[in-house]
């Protein structure tokens, strides 16, 4: 079976819901238009990822300046309790496209990293809340338990992955395989070119298709009262770098660096069982009667 995969490489209205609903909007009918089946958008691309903001937070104090600013990211973030969730089904069903995105999700006062799976059929589908935030991500994300490590069966194969540095974390990933994930997806923030190596890698340990998805951002994309709270940061903040790769490591799109833009790719999922021939993960090279995991 083969499916055609587009991984968006384009930048929020950073912390402004309503016009990133819209881009979403945009983009999903742009390419939807040419066939695609399956669009994956950025780690926390609605209403953006806070880059090079502190919150006003050291250690032992936080600033009244900082808390206004949670405030307003809380504000603009998605809530699934209320219209929000209504208006990005709607977007996957009415292009009749299978959408991933990454979103800053809103549950009460607490802030989680989320990816939201939208099947143009039956909606959402599944919320994968990162599991650990990275750095200084945790003074506004909070962390999410066992039960968010999800899959997706769908008609375009199994859907799974992991947000950024969590990509990082071993048994996270073998979640990911033992469920059978077929199209691997990480969205991220990480825009250094060994950030490649690492989805290789995934993508030949997992004999899986990974589609890696970032954002292209400059500073002046921030309203001016943003740019003021990220000094020391480049015109050039992200410079993206998405991919998609094969179930062998080979690169078959990408990776694209310092323009926004969009890689396109066919998939055939043959691949997936030509690859593992001679590396199963959690078959023939599990060893299951030395190594036993589990998730909660």
């Amino acid at each position: 079976m083969k499916v055609k995969v587009t991984v968006l490489q384009q930048a929020s209205v950073f912390f402004d819901k309503e016009a990133t609903l819209l881009k979403t909007k945009q983009l999903v009918a742009e390419y939807a238009a040419g066939g695609t089946e399956l669009i994956l958008f950025p780690e926390s691309f609605i209403p953006g990822y806070p880059r090079g903001f502190d919150f006003g937070a050291v250690v032992g104090s936080r600033s009244n300046e900082g808390r206004q600013l949670y405030a307003d990211y809380l504000a603009n973030s998605i809530d699934l309790e209320t219209e929000d969730r209504a208006r990005l089904e709607a977007i996957a069903h009415d292009y009749d496209v299978y959408v991933v995105i990454g979103v800053t999700e809103r549950k009460g006062g607490t802030l989680y990293c989320s990816m939201l799976y939208l099947s143009p059929e039956n909606g959402l589908e599944a919320v994968h809340r990162k599991i650990k935030p990275t750095g200084s991500e945790r003074i506004v994300w909070g962390e999410a338990a066992g039960e968010s490590l999800v899959s997706v069966q769908t008609d375009l194969g199994k859907l799974g992955g992991l947000i950024c540095w969590e990509n990082y974390m071993p048994l996270a990933r073998m979640a990911m395989y033992e469920q059978g994930v077929q199209i691997y997806l990480a969205p991220t923030a990480d825009s250094r070119e060994v950030w490649t190596s690492t989805l290789r890698h995934i993508a030949l340990e997992g004999r899986c298709f990974v589609l890696g998805c970032n954002q292209y951002f400059t500073k002046s994309m921030y309203r001016p009262e943003h740019q003021a709270l990220a000094p020391n940061e480049p015109e050039e903040m992200c410079p993206g770098g998405s991919v998609i790769i094969s179930p062998l490591g080979e690169v078959i799109a990408g990776p694209l660096f310092g323009e926004a833009g969009a890689l396109t790719a066919e998939l055939d999922l043959e691949d997936i069982a030509r690859a593992k021939l001679d590396f199963d993960v959690v078959g023939h090279y599990a060893r299951r009667d030395i190594f036993s995991f589990s998730w909660k």
